[in-house]
């Protein structure tokens, strides 16, 4: 018997999961995917007839200290994991955005962390997300339970299912478990401060920290306006404390041409990097669009300045390879950003209205030969397409 909360169908395990599954594939159900909600504005709005929620299938199933890898069900929050990590000083190597600073609301979970691939500015050290889960539990449209991955990173053969599965917004199946390596919390951290850079003097700053041999595992930069009337350069480095104090003398000194001026230390360099992580100097106006733009750090200006006042703020992560971008949620604005975009780049739309979602392409529109492959792999997984159907591409 289905169970179902708040008009949600909510499993309470796998078995019960994939039984549900199966029943909303024999009436021809599309099925929406929940978890806590914190991220349900991203991705094109829902089409789904039922939603399919994690909130039951919760709490931690394994945390190996030792190991360095913890398991966790889909509807744990996020918060759950992060204190269970703090007391054995540990924590997830990407630093996950938390995207209710954008959109309000809800509760982060581990399957809209792996769903969203939720990283944030350790990226440019530590990898993304993907790179650190390395095994997940999913029932796919058939209502069938698939394992892959397991507690130890390794190579693999063909299709990986378990960084396949990672982004992919639910469109695959109905993640019930994910693994993840973790990482040591550091000791210490301290960040390097270069005021009044203009953009090209900060991307090529964050470069060079980048390049140095001292460790960065985070590059920042916020235009005027963003918390002072003057911009600001960030440049993080993280570990023991003595190691931490030699590294940010030595990295001083080699960027002496830029001028920095401070080292923030302790709690004032970890609410910085929450700010950046989490997007916190676009968030108003509210009715502001929201992007997030991958390029090369040096095209990245060349971008800017095609899009020119369309571009209301901005700011720059990841050493300048990515751009956190508002401007108004209009078609004219949007089709800015497309034109815009240098080859290779990727702009996907964050946050924005539901009409503007559902009028275009909310994630970098792909080729044709790309999205043939694209509905093949989503019905191999999803034969009947039931899962968060056009979440992340209409009609798939």
């Amino acid at each position: 018997m289905m169970v179902e909360e708040a008009g949600n169908l909510a499993p309470a395990d796998e078995a019960e999961a994939c039984a549900m599954v199966a029943e909303a594939r024999g009436r021809g159900e599309g099925l929406d995917i929940v978890g806590g909600g914190s991220r349900s504005g991203l991705g094109r709005p829902p089409e789904g007839a039922r939603r399919l929620s994690s909130a039951r299938l919760a709490g931690i199933v394994f945390h190996e200290p030792a190991e360095m890898a913890l398991r966790a069900r889909a509807g744990t929050p996020l918060a759950v994991v992060e204190a269970a990590l703090a007391g054995h000083n540990q924590m997830l190597p990407f630093e996950p955005i938390d995207h209710r600073v954008l959109f309000g609301g809800g509760e982060p979970t581990i399957g809209g962390l792996v769903a969203t691939n939720a990283s944030g500015p350790r990226r440019v050290s530590a990898g993304a997300a993907r790179d650190s889960l390395i095994g997940l539990r999913l029932v796919n449209g058939r209502g069938e339970a698939i394992v892959s991955g397991g507690r130890v990173m390794k190579n693999v053969a063909g299709l990986d299912l378990v960084k396949l599965n990672c982004g992919a917004l639910g469109t695959l199946g109905f993640l019930t478990e994910a693994t993840f390596k973790l990482l040591p919390r550091p000791e210490s951290e301290a960040t390097i401060v270069i005021r009044r850079l203009d953009e090209g003097r900060a991307i090529a700053a964050m470069s060079m920290a980048l390049g140095s041999p001292y460790g960065v595992s985070g590059a920042a930069a916020l235009a005027p306006g963003m918390g002072r009337d003057f911009s600001r350069t960030f440049l993080r480095l993280e570990g023991f404390v003595a190691s931490v104090d030699t590294r940010a003398e030595a990295l001083m000194k080699a960027l002496a041409e830029f001028g920095p001026e401070r080292v923030l230390r302790g709690e004032d360099s970890q609410r910085l990097w929450r700010g950046v992580r989490d997007v916190e100097f676009l968030a108003e106006p509210r009715e502001h669009a929201v992007w997030r733009v991958s390029v090369r750090a040096s095209r990245g200006l060349d971008f800017l300045a095609r899009l020119g006042p369309l571009a209301l703020a901005r700011l720059f992560d990841c050493g300048g390879g990515l751009i956190w971008l508002a401007t108004e949620p209009t078609p004219a604005a949007v089709a800015a950003v497309r034109a815009a975009l240098p080859a290779g780049g990727h702009a996907t739309l964050v946050r924005a209205p539901a009409t503007s979602r559902a009028a275009t392409d909310v994630f970098q529109p792909q080729s044709q030969a790309l999205m043939a492959l694209t509905r093949r792999v989503k019905s191999s997984f999803d034969p009947d397409g039931m899962f968060n159907r056009g979440r992340m591409y209409a009609g798939v």
